[in-house]
């Protein structure tokens, strides 16, 4: 009985157990295939969040980029607008007494010479003066078939001169300030175009004199009744002649392409407010514009190398003149001076070591002036003081010292 009792308690106790590990074991199983998928999901929620995270970083970078290139841009062109800017400005302050003369110059030859010119178109009958004065400098009675009435040499109104003499001003200092931008000068500002260290006067006088004979041409052209198409053919092919073999350069083609634009819309103004009054104009062919024949645009193109070339031959002058002034004071000065100062060659300047003698140092991509040198690269030597006997600390002496020397 009691062998049988055992045996039974033995028995469930082994099924029992037996239950037990099955259950553990499914559970096991349930949960070995569970975790699997559970790091999978985690591991793919971080890859997502690391990409997300890796797009967001490079779009930052690359907005970087975008911003720092546009304030490389930005800075370069800031740079390049100053320097032409800072180019001009000091064409025209360096030296004030020549910028005036060249000015007075320029004008007077523009208000003198440009009514002359445009008696041409009056004589031939391009253009009508309301009320105009004349002058008669010879007698002929038989010129393009005038035999009775005597043919003036001058035809214009007050405002004539002083518009030509206008042009003459804006037209010339065009030149003069985009050849500073465009060409390459020395130290004296001579200007170098192409090769050619100046305009020869033989060279002026041909530019002044190929612009007469296309202004003369036009007129005895239309005067003839020739087609205003023809008429602008030739034009065309003059202007194109004479730009390339009297000019040929940048600042030539703007100033001339300003010219050619500039002048026609002036005279739409001028006809459209002051044709009907006492001293108004018209054209007698109002042509393709309904204002004037669209021949003169070339006209006005050739005026910008007779007028350039003419410039840069004065301004020439000019800056030869006052280095010739400037060199001469100078070895005057030479005579008297002591020598022996190893720093400067008793030259009493140095290079300024503030800018390293450019007279201008960049900062933050742009050209600021030396404060040191004023711009000009040099400063006063003071290793030389001793041999002329002055006060190394009297300011106002050296810097009127240093207004007197030569750059």
């Amino acid at each position: 009985m009691i062998s049988f009792h055992s045996t039974f308690l033995l028995l469930t106790t082994l099924v029992l157990l037996n239950n037990h590990h099955n259950n553990l074991t499914s559970a096991f199983t349930v949960q070995r295939q569970n975790y699997p998928n559970h790091n999978i999901q985690l591991l793919s929620n971080r890859r997502n969040t690391c990409c997300r995270d890796l797009v967001s970083l490079r779009l930052n970078n690359i907005d970087d980029e975008n911003d720092e290139v546009k304030q490389s841009s930005s800075s370069l062109s800031s740079s390049l607008s100053s320097s032409w800017k800072s180019q001009m400005i000091n064409v025209i302050t360096s030296d004030p007494k020549r910028s005036f003369q060249f000015s007075l110059s320029q004008t007077l030859a523009g208000a003198v010479l440009g009514p002359f010119l445009d008696t041409y178109h009056s004589v031939f009958g391009v253009l009508q003066y309301n009320h105009p004065f004349t002058m008669q400098l010879w007698n002929n009675h038989h010129y393009f078939g005038h035999s009775t009435n005597v043919v003036p040499a001058l035809v214009t109104t007050f405002w004539v001169p002083l518009l030509f003499g206008l042009a003459g001003f804006i037209i010339s200092w065009l030149y003069i300030l985009l050849d500073a931008v465009f060409v390459r000068h020395d130290n004296n500002e001579t200007i170098h175009v192409q090769g050619m260290k100046n305009y020869s006067p033989p060279k002026i006088l041909l530019g002044i004199s190929f612009f007469t004979f296309q202004y003369w041409l036009s007129g005895i052209l239309y005067y003839y009744n020739i087609d205003r198409e023809i008429i602008l053919s030739i034009m065309s092919l003059c202007a194109y002649i004479g730009y390339k073999s009297l000019d040929n350069t940048k600042s030539g083609f703007i100033t001339s392409l300003a010219t050619a634009i500039g002048g026609p819309i002036i005279e739409v103004a001028l006809i459209s407010l002051f044709s009907d009054t006492y001293h108004g104009y018209h054209y007698t062919d109002a042509g393709e514009t309904g204002f004037f024949p669209l021949w003169i645009v070339p006209v006005y193109f050739l005026g910008g190398p007779a007028n350039g070339n003419l410039a840069r031959g004065v301004w020439n002058v000019l800056s030869s003149s006052i280095t010739t002034t400037a060199t001469s004071t100078s070895s005057s000065d030479q005579i008297n001076r002591p020598k022996g100062c190893k720093v400067c060659n008793d030259s009493r300047a140095q290079p300024c070591p503030n800018c390293d003698a450019n007279g201008y140092y960049v900062t933050y991509g742009r050209e600021v002036k030396c404060n040191c040198c004023k711009g000009r690269g040099l400063v006063i030597c003071r290793q030389c003081f001793h041999l002329y006997d002055e006060d190394p600390s009297d300011i106002e002496a050296i810097r009127q010292m240093m207004s007197r020397l030569p750059d």
